[in-house]
């Protein structure tokens, strides 16, 4: 067996020991399906529940993708804003920093009020924790373009907008696809929790209602979802980083 079918199955028999060694310490133990629920029982739970399961993973899912959307859109567009100008990174970097260190959650009951409750709080939450790092991996890709380089597209006759679109745009693109990877699971972080305190369906939602009824094994259901479907996005933007920034990696193996 070669290393790099070690590391395409690695994860998977990792994620099979820790679900065994859980498994025989809740049964070892006799742990209440109230406290901590066996992944026997999570797995009972999925199957009980899968068509309400499925229902509220839609809605969090569509819910995630169109802030994530929002969030590419606005952080590109901020990104090269910055990054093109070293007076406009000076300027707004740390403006921007001080942003993403507020607390996320305490935006939902503005939202709330703002938008009612339903998608929109939720939308507007995951866009909010996951275009930093856009905005920010862009802005760094054009901001740390060697001057000396820009000073030889100079010379040879390139305009401002010439040296942008022909070498900083695409010198960025590893800095864009490592940031789409960190974006997406911040995304589905964002509009979980939004659902937990503003929505009357998705899996947000779900985890509040199964914990209040005291079901266990349907919340850690709910979460299981929810890192699926999250790890399911990432490795997606993974395969389409190393399919279009191959020239980036070429000492990966």
């Amino acid at each position: 067996m070669n290393s790099k079918t070690i590391k395409t199955f690695a994860p998977w028999l990792l994620l099979l020991a820790i679900l065994l060694l859980w498994q025989l310490i809740c049964s070892a133990f006799d742990v209440s399906e109230f406290i901590f629920p066996s992944p026997a029982a999570i797995g009972a739970a999925l199957v009980e529940f899968a068509g309400p399961i499925a229902g509220h993973a839609w809605h969090t899912f569509w819910v995630t993708m169109t802030g994530f959307a929002i969030a590419v859109a606005v952080g590109v567009s901020l990104g090269v804003l910055v990054g093109s100008s070293p007076v406009m990174y000076a300027a707004a970097y740390p403006l921007m920093t001080a942003f993403n260190a507020l607390p996320k959650a305490a935006f939902v009951p503005i939202l709330v009020v703002w938008f009612g409750i339903g998608a929109g709080p939720a939308i507007l939450t995951a866009f909010l924790i996951s275009f930093f790092p856009i905005m920010v991996n862009i802005a760094t890709g054009l901001a740390t373009l060697e001057p000396e380089l820009e000073d030889v597209l100079r010379v040879l006759g390139a305009r401002r907008l010439d040296v942008l679109l022909k070498v900083g745009l695409p010198r960025s693109l590893p800095y864009f696809f490592a940031s789409l990877k960190v974006a997406i699971t911040l995304a589905f972080v964002g509009s979980t929790v939004s659902e937990m305190n503003a929505a009357n369906e998705g899996i947000g939602y779900l985890l509040v209602s199964a914990g209040s009824s005291m079901k266990m094994p349907l919340a850690f259901a709910g979460l299981g979802v929810i890192g699926a479907m999250a790890m399911a996005m990432y490795e997606l933007f993974a395969v389409v980083e190393r399919r279009s920034t191959a020239w980036a990696h070429r000492g990966a193996r």
